[in-house]
């Protein structure tokens, strides 16, 4: 896993945006945030430098200051949302996605308010112990791009 800029975040690999709307979490961010396992996600908006999604657990989250978002949408917690709809919460969007082994099922909501598309490489990088990051844009994208470092991409 290389650190693509000196004291910068891990970057786990790269992820492609299928288009059956598919997205592959790199083997390691799969381990390091006990995945395996589950069959849904929670997917945060990322943030606006970023762009791209957070990728997180229930059980991550509930033992955090965010898990107050439970309280505030309780009906998050116990899934009772349609897949891919998207909930505001302190200024970003909240939702759960369907995953099956490493792959995470999106959905054209999902991509529509994310601003993302089919095609669209998503850069895994390593987040807090709460969620992890797949970028869109931004300096990481661009160190990344940039960097001699060999990053493995990842396709559903």
């Amino acid at each position: 896993m290389p650190q693509i800029a000196k004291g910068g975040k891990f970057v786990f690999g790269w992820s492609e945006i299928s288009p059956g709307l598919q997205v592959r979490i790199p083997p390691q961010t799969y381990r390091e945030y006990n995945l395996k396992g589950l069959d849904r996600v929670i997917i945060i908006s990322g943030s606006k430098t970023s762009g791209g999604l957070c990728v997180t657990t229930k059980s991550l989250l509930e033992g955090s200051v965010m898990g107050q978002l439970f309280c505030e949408h309780p009906q998050l917690a116990d899934y009772q949302t349609k897949v891919g709809d998207l909930l505001k919460y302190k200024g970003r969007l909240y939702g759960w996605v369907s995953m099956n082994g490493e792959v995470v099922q999106l959905t054209d909501n999902v991509l529509k308010k994310l601003g993302l598309k089919i095609g669209d490489r998503l850069l895994s990088i390593r987040g807090s112990n709460i969620a992890f990051v797949m970028a869109v844009k931004g300096p990481k994208i661009e160190a990344a791009n940039k960097t001699e470092l060999h990053i493995p991409v990842f396709f559903p």
